[in-house]
């Protein structure tokens, strides 16, 4: 299961993501983000800290979004990811790609 909530705070997007993100909701996350940047153009910062799992396809909704953004010149944060999910982010080398807050 996966919560998603999203405001806006000064210049960016701030996506609160509760519980797991994998394969059965990924796709929920893709459109959620697509049509808030639909909306309003800007970074989006990503709070971890009540995600307790991230898989491959959830990583790569993640890249897909932060394509989109780059074309416009802004960025993905990720903020305050547990342990186990920063792991993840340094294996796979994409603690480098995002910024990474906390």
């Amino acid at each position: 299961m996966l919560d998603i909530i999203s405001k806006i705070n000064k210049d960016c997007w701030e996506v609160e993501l509760k519980g797991e993100l994998d394969v059965s909701n990924s796709e929920k996350l893709k459109e959620h983000l697509n049509n808030i940047y639909s909306e309003k153009h800007l970074n989006i910062k990503l709070n971890f800290e009540y995600l307790d799992y991230i898989d491959s396809t959830g990583l790569g909704v993640i890249i897909g979004i932060l394509k989109k953004l780059k074309l416009d010149d802004n960025e993905i944060y990720i903020v305050k990811p547990k342990k186990n999910v920063e792991k993840i982010l340094h294996i796979t080398g994409l603690n480098k790609i995002f910024n990474m807050e906390g």
